[in-house]
């Protein structure tokens, strides 16, 4: 059985990509949610709707091995401690880094500048739970996906003891209830406590992670298609209604898309489309991957800092900011998130402990000395 999954760290880095080109538009074009950028631009204002990917390829993702093992994780400890070794080094090297340009450069929030809570709060990785002002606004979901790590055990607990169907129900319909409940249908959501919200998509991504033991017959089932069918109606009513209803109804259209999310998800992890596995796993998309969350976690000071202080020294407002900002800010953010990854996050990812990491370091050091020697 082969262990790796092929084209996940693709669709990771287009998804990340993504968001990038969402905050471009976003920061260019006033007036979010009912933004003054151009029609032919609404393709790019679904950037929640990418964070939202994210949580179900980070479901799937880490549901995997237990699939291939009896939706066993291997211990609590163990898990935990491996997903702290993953996410934080990087997370905090980047908390640093949005301080400083926050407090130097360009505030992250209209709130105004970092203060002492902020770095409490989000070092601490709690921003879902308490208010400070961000020191950059993409680390919402971070917060939330730590959450969704802590529940992961219990999860996996559920759906080992009994199925994916009474996993499914017992994290969706309380979702759904109270959702139902709120006025108008329609929950007010705010800046905290979006994880009870986010976990079935999370879930849904765990669910389906079922499909790299699945038989035969479901592996060959058309996942692509019915991901493209489910997706369809939820997106063509996001574009038809446009931004302000999409933001005000992100409540259920995170719900709605999280199954087409899925089936994609699947598609890809079966070998299918063909042609799209090729294009996730050509060397720029898996390298694009590799450093997805160092991109995902410093590319938006960056692009702040090129829209609020460089652009206006060069251009007009509009559409010129919006392609002066892709033009600079975009390379920017993806070539430093690669140094950035070299940096503080690739390191964590190849090694599972200091020791492992110095042990390594020792092992390069002795290997080149041993050459300069050959040379003498």
């Amino acid at each position: 059985m082969r262990r790796q999954v092929l084209g996940l760290d693709g669709l990771r880095g287009l998804a990340a990509l993504y968001v990038v080109l969402f905050h471009c538009w976003l920061y260019t074009f006033p007036g979010y949610p009912n933004s003054s950028a151009p029609p032919w631009l609404d393709g790019l204002m679904f950037g929640r709707l990418a964070v939202v990917f994210f949580l179900v390829l980070s479901g799937f993702s880490l549901a995997i091995s237990p699939a291939r093992h009896g939706w066993r994780s291997g211990g609590i400890g163990q898990f935990l401690r491996r997903r702290a070794w993953r996410i934080l080094p990087p997370y905090w090297a980047a908390l640093v880094m949005s301080l400083i340009i926050s407090l130097f450069v360009v505030p992250a929030s209209h709130f105004g500048p970092p203060t002492g809570s902020s770095v409490l709060v989000y070092g601490l990785l709690a921003q879902d739970m308490f208010t400070a002002p961000t020191p950059n606004g993409a680390f919402w979901s971070i917060g939330v996906e730590a959450e969704l790590y802590l529940l992961f055990p219990i999860l996996l607990f559920v759906r080992r003891s009994w199925s994916a169907a009474v996993l499914v129900a017992c994290v969706t319909l309380p979702v759904v209830a109270r959702g139902l409940m709120a006025v108008d249908a329609t929950p007010v959501e705010g800046d905290n406590w979006l994880a009870p919200h986010l976990a079935p998509v999370f879930v849904a991504g765990m669910v389906g992670a079922g499909v790299v033991v699945a038989s035969d017959r479901v592996r060959r089932l058309p996942w692509g298609w019915f991901a493209v069918l489910a997706a369809l109606p939820v997106l063509a009513l996001g574009v038809i209604k446009g931004s302000v209803w999409t933001v005000h109804h992100y409540f259920w259209v995170d719900l709605a898309i999280a199954p087409a999310m899925t089936m994609l998800i699947a598609a890809v992890a079966t070998g299918r489309p063909a042609i799209l596995v090729r294009l996730l796993t050509t060397r720029p998309v898996q390298s694009l991957g590799n450093f997805s969350y160092s991109l995902y976690l410093i590319h938006l000071p960056i692009v702040m800092a090129v829209i609020r202080r460089v652009a206006p020294h060069f251009v007009s407002p509009g559409l010129p900011t919006f392609w002066f900002t892709l033009i600079v800010a975009l390379p920017l953010s993806v070539l430093g998130a690669r140094l950035f990854s070299r940096i503080f996050e690739i390191p964590f990812k190849g090694n599972r402990s200091w020791n492992s990491m110095i042990a390594l370091g020792r092992s390069r050091r002795t290997g080149r000395s041993a050459q300069d020697l050959q040379r003498l």
